[in-house]
């Protein structure tokens, strides 16, 4: 039996408090946590979505009951085809996140694996995400290359 499983309502706020873990690890990460208030209704409506485009795998924590050990999380979204993924359907990852005191047990890589699965049976012709220098190993271990990409970001 797979120590994975699909994340659900239940587990909204162990969700948010792991992507915090992520937030706060990065460089210009805040460690607010006044959002998480206004963002748990979303969330809880987005994990309800068995279908949806949107999926959260977990690992429960082995020395904590009612905590999660790890995530990742990722969508499915829709860009024009082009002929390397002529449907158009892409993977993104993120929010991949484990608690610090359950780190180098394989839960990420185990996590990483069932969110592929669902991309695959989803038809995805792509994954992408933004590698921290920390998890970029398992990264690479799993086939994802580095993308000379020229995205840029503006805040609504």
């Amino acid at each position: 039996m797979s120590l994975v499983r699909r994340a659900t309502t239940e587990d909204a706020e162990e969700v948010l408090r792991l992507r915090q873990v992520m937030i706060d690890a990065l460089p210009d990460g805040d460690d607010s946590t006044a959002w998480h208030t206004e963002a748990l209704p979303s969330l809880r409506g987005k994990l309800a979505e068995a279908d949806g485009d949107f999926a959260a795998f977990v690992v429960d924590h082995p020395d904590r009951p009612g905590t999660l050990a790890a995530l990742v999380v990722g969508t499915v979204d829709y860009r024009i085809g082009k002929a390397s993924n002529p449907h158009g359907l892409a993977g993104y990852v993120f929010s991949v996140a484990t608690d610090p005191d359950a780190r180098r047990r394989g839960y990420a890589r185990a996590c990483m694996d069932e969110l592929l699965a669902w991309f695959r049976e989803r038809g995805a012709g792509q994954v992408m995400l933004t590698a921290s220098a920390e998890a970029e190993s398992l990264y690479v271990s799993l086939g994802f290359v580095h993308k000379p990409d020229p995205m840029m970001m503006l805040k609504l």
